[in-house]
């Protein structure tokens, strides 16, 4: 083989493992599309955040109301591990009240939360987006951000919420 054939050959592996590299970093970054329908899914609960009060308050004052997919919804119902393709659906609305009711104003933000073991170990299997206003592009710069306040769940596969019959 001629120097130049090596230098070809070379070049060639070093763009092929540097593509292999790009590719499965952006598998791994790609953001979480967003639910649609996900009003349709199976409502877990609703809080209102409503005052000060609550150290909440400041960041997410206002109506919540959690969805899940029919993928996760058993696993909810028996307090156990939630499968491949679970999805939550946070959405959370500024509130306001008005002659004696509280009643919703905009939407803040819908946050999502998708379980795919392999493309999220270090966030617990866990993907995270979040879709402001009434955004349908994500704008969360790390999942870790997420995760940090989750990662106090884990006896509950990182979960929140419980289910209530």
């Amino acid at each position: 083989m001629t120097s130049r054939s090596r230098v070809l050959l070379f070049v060639l592996v070093a763009i092929t493992a540097s593509l292999g590299v790009l590719y499965a970093q952006a598998q791994k970054k790609a953001p979480l599309p967003f639910p649609t329908g996900y009003r349709s899914w199976n409502h877990v609960k609703s809080m209102v955040i409503y005052s000060n009060e609550s150290p909440l308050f400041e960041k997410f004052g206002g109506l919540h109301s959690i969805y899940v997919n029919s993928v996760g919804l058993a696993a909810l119902q028996q307090g156990k591990a939630y499968p491949e393709g679970t999805v939550f659906v946070y959405d959370l609305h500024d509130t306001r009240t008005f002659r004696g009711s509280i009643e919703t104003r905009g939407r803040k933000f819908i946050v999502m939360m998708k379980k795919n073991s392999k493309l999220y170990k270090e966030t617990g299997g866990w993907g995270f987006e979040i879709f402001r206003d009434d955004e349908q592009k994500g704008s969360l710069g790390d999942m870790k951000q997420c995760f940090s306040c989750h990662a106090s769940q884990k006896r509950a596969d990182y979960v929140y919420s419980t289910y209530t019959p």
